[in-house]
């Protein structure tokens, strides 16, 4: 990938050559979305007035990021930024995929944030993906890697034909403020795409989900399994939760001290038409320490 110093915005063209004809956005809403269509459809990408009246305007560093993991992920991208970060030029790359990569997603905004981008792009990439991603695994602002597990990648597996080789392993895990948390994502590349009706939602037949604690107490976790039994079961009798504890000793991988204390709680249910219907809810930091 090339990427041009701040403010160089003004290059020309080499000489016989045609200007870039942008598809032009402004404001940083949808900013992800406009990434991967741009990418999917090989169009050139500038999107102007990026928080031009906040603060602290210009792209946030979880935007800077996400075009850093989309660089790893394709051949050929460039980005041009100007000097204030309030305007880009995206012209994508080929997106390629590939095996031993792996991305920092830092600690401002969830794993699930990255994710999103990740599927949707390396379904269509030349080469199946092997993918690690550090930061935050659980979280209120993004959809839970839990989710992504236990209802994402079913839904490709079904409605994309993607089945063989296709796993996400949570390693670690990690909440906000600092994070640690790991996933191994595995993407095959889609063959082919079939039509999707998901008009009937259906009824629940069963819920089944996992509640995590980080170097909280593991009684935590029992709680949060009866609190929620006491609640479905009412509804239905084939509820089952299991607890995924971390100690944050080592035993797990993961350093003591460094991990933030948290848990949370992630279920999925699944429906007499098969759909699945998922629900994430995580601690603060602040309730944690409590």
């Amino acid at each position: 990938s090339q990427s041009h110093p701040p403010g160089d915005e003004s290059r020309d063209p080499p000489s016989g050559a045609m200007p870039t004809q942008y598809v032009r956005f402004s404001g940083a809403a949808d900013l992800r979305m406009r990434l991967v269509c741009a990418t999917l459809a090989n169009r050139a990408l500038r999107v102007d007035d990026i928080r031009v009246n906040d603060q602290n305007p210009g792209l946030r560093d979880y935007e800077a990021s996400l075009l850093r993991l989309v660089d790893k992920l394709t051949n050929g991208m460039e980005v041009v930024i100007n000097e204030s970060g309030t305007s880009v030029k995206y012209k994508p790359g080929l997106v390629t995929g590939g095996r031993r990569i792996s991305h920092d997603c830092g600690s401002s905004r969830g794993i699930g944030y990255f994710l999103e981008v990740v599927l949707c792009l390396c379904l269509f990439a030349k080469k199946p993906l092997d993918l690690t991603l550090t930061g935050i695994t659980n979280d209120e602002a993004e959809t839970s890697v839990d989710t992504f597990r236990t209802v994402t990648l079913p839904m490709l597996k079904r409605n994309f034909g993607v089945e063989e080789g296709l796993t996400m392993t949570i390693a670690k895990r990690g909440v906000s403020p600092g994070a640690g948390g790991e996933i191994n994502l595995k993407l095959p590349i889609a063959r082919s795409l079939v039509a999707i009706d998901w008009c009937d939602e259906g009824l629940v037949k069963r819920v089944r989900g996992v509640a995590f604690t980080l170097r909280v107490s593991p009684q935590t976790g029992n709680r949060l399994v009866d609190a929620s039994r006491g609640v479905l079961n009412k509804f239905l009798p084939d509820v089952y939760i299991f607890t995924d504890h971390h100690a944050g000793d080592g035993k797990n991988g993961q350093k003591k001290g460094r991990s933030t204390p948290g848990f949370g709680l992630s279920l999925v249910a699944e429906t007499t038409t098969g759909c699945l219907i998922g629900a994430d809810v995580a601690s603060s930091a602040g309730t944690a320490a409590a």
